[in-house]
């Protein structure tokens, strides 16, 4: 699926503090696709049950926001993050921002994208 919902939520500058929120989802039985934590304490991550998630960090006292973001499995080789930034460049699409990941020995790369326009941005990306 190209797009995904992305949470965001404020964690405390504190010891322990994305431990903390990753043991509400484990304890819910979420599982976490990607994440980036930000050097201000917003957490953004793709989960494979958002609402499940939301509703239990918010349960938690936690502010979680939703939005739609676009989330590419790419090759995980050189060049491939470059391709699709490419195609979203000649779309017109601006990238906010992004964060991804791959295993070294796995095909594959898991890339999230935050545009203005998700579907806009899956559209030029081809998915």
């Amino acid at each position: 699926m190209a797009i995904r919902t992305e949470l965001s939520l404020r964690l405390p500058n504190s010891p322990g503090a994305l431990g903390r929120a990753c043991r509400i989802l484990g304890d819910e039985r979420v599982n976490v696709i990607a994440l980036t934590v930000e050097r201000g304490g917003t957490l953004r991550m793709v989960v494979d049950n958002p609402l499940r998630a939301a509703g239990a960090l918010a349960e938690h006292g936690h502010v979680v926001e939703q939005r739609s973001v676009l989330f590419l499995e790419v090759p995980n080789g050189p060049g491939a993050l470059g391709r699709a930034a490419g195609l979203l460049a000649a779309a017109d699409v601006n990238i906010e921002y992004a964060y991804a990941s791959a295993i070294e020995s796995q095909p594959l790369a898991a890339v999230v994208v935050g545009a203005e326009d998700a579907e806009r941005a899956a559209t030029a990306a081809g998915v």
